[in-house]
């Protein structure tokens, strides 16, 4: 075993968060799909929910990283508009963090996602018949707070705003940067309220502080590969990356 304070990693388990921390930063590098694989790579050594508090300062670093990167491709239209809905699910994420069980949580966000995956499927098929949905402040207000619920219970929200962001119609480029600002912002809201959960701690802190350097490694190889990505095989990648991410939440 190796040992960090309170945390009686194995060797796998080493490679498990370390691998976590890397695809944190190819995530926020610009491999926005990837988004669900540090979430899957902590569950091996720690609880759900004691992940995340582990998670959220990785996140801050990756934000960080990009942010020096993508400062100019946000749209900010859009930022704007999920913003203040996905701040109300925060909050009400909070207040359902210790009164909702992750096993009646998963499945149901999960069945919301896919659901949300065929709507994205039959708009490619239905064009301009179904615009009008995803045009709607209605659906745009209900994106932002499902993804302030699941950011805050699980950081599983990439699947729900690549889903939005994607609906809106952003090229890979200002969905990234939009993606990026959006995340920095939400996941700095999301400190205090970890901390008063006690799941991000000393110890959180310290472990990021360690990892923080895959992170940044992680940040410029997501951005590299990025930027040879074409646009419909990055739209691609997205919705199977979101697929895999429901299937996951599911089972």
């Amino acid at each position: 075993m190796l040992h960090f304070p309170a945390l009686p990693f194995s060797h796998w388990g080493w490679v498990a968060v370390m691998g976590g921390a890397f695809a944190i930063g190819m995530n926020k590098g610009g491999l926005t799909g990837l988004g669900v694989l540090p979430v899957l790579l902590f569950a091996v050594v720690l609880k759900a929910k004691e992940s995340t508090g582990f998670i959220l300062p990785l996140l801050v670093v990756g934000d960080l990283c990009a942010i020096g990167v993508y400062h100019r491709v946000v749209i900010w239209k859009v930022f704007w508009k999920i913003l203040p809905p996905t701040l109300v699910g925060i909050l009400v994420g909070y207040f359902l963090m210790d009164r909702i069980s992750e096993a009646a949580f998963g499945p149901l966000i999960g069945w919301i996602i896919l659901a949300l995956i065929a709507l994205q499927f039959l708009r490619s098929t239905l064009g301009e018949k179904v615009d009008h949905i995803f045009e709607s402040h209605g659906f745009g207000n209900g994106m932002g707070v499902l993804a302030g619920v699941t950011t805050m219970l699980a950081n599983s929200a990439g699947p729900v705003a690549n889903l939005y962001f994607l609906s809106v119609g952003l090229p890979k480029w200002n969905l990234i940067g939009t993606s990026v600002w959006f995340f920095f912002v939400i996941n700095l809201c999301k400190i205090p309220l970890s901390i008063d959960l006690g799941l991000t701690t000393d110890t959180s802190l310290m472990l990021a502080l360690m990892l923080s350097p895959l992170v940044i490694v992680g940040a410029f190889c997501g951005h590299r590969i990025a930027k040879v990505m074409p646009q419909k095989i990055f739209e691609r990648f997205l919705l199977l990356c979101t697929a895999l991410g429901a299937l996951k939440l599911i089972l």
